[in-house]
């Protein structure tokens, strides 16, 4: 009987730390949405400054504009990198407040503090990533240029 009453509290005990760890899992799921996207964006530019790359050889006189297209989706490449960084730091941190939250419930510990203080760290990352996003989204369309010149 003993046996039965620690088996339903652990069993309760665990039902409510995936409870916990619902809301942390929801949030990778936008986080990796996030990364699906920046990494579009990486390989979008990369692919762009490969074409004008080979484009420099073959047209000298339109080598400085090549340039300066150059230049700045090197800048946008940067920003996206720090972005998808992170970001990705972001998703690690959450992982670890779900990871934290089993091992408290599993050893019996408080980790309040830890969790509140990796949550608090998730979401700043993903602030500062997204702001790094959102330069690099205010660069392209600065430098877009359409129709004819």
């Amino acid at each position: 009987m003993l046996d039965q009453v620690q088996s339903d509290s652990g069993i309760t005990a665990v039902a409510h730390v995936i409870q916990l760890a619902v809301a942390p899992v929801f949030l990778l799921s936008g986080i990796g949405a996030m990364l699906a996207v920046m990494t579009n964006r990486l390989a979008r530019v990369i692919d762009r400054a490969r074409l004008l790359e080979a484009q420099l050889p073959g047209k000298p006189g339109d080598a400085e504009s090549i340039h300066e297209q150059l230049a700045t989706l090197s800048r946008r490449a940067k920003l996206v990198g720090r972005s998808i960084t992170l970001c990705t730091i972001t998703a690690l941190l959450v992982c670890a407040v779900i990871a934290i939250l089993f091992l408290s419930a599993f050893l019996g510990f408080d980790a309040s503090v830890s969790v509140a203080l990796l949550f608090v760290a998730a979401m700043l990352a993903f602030f500062a990533g997204l702001l790094s996003f959102l330069r690099e989204i205010f660069l392209a369309t600065a430098s877009l240029r359409i129709g004819p010149h």
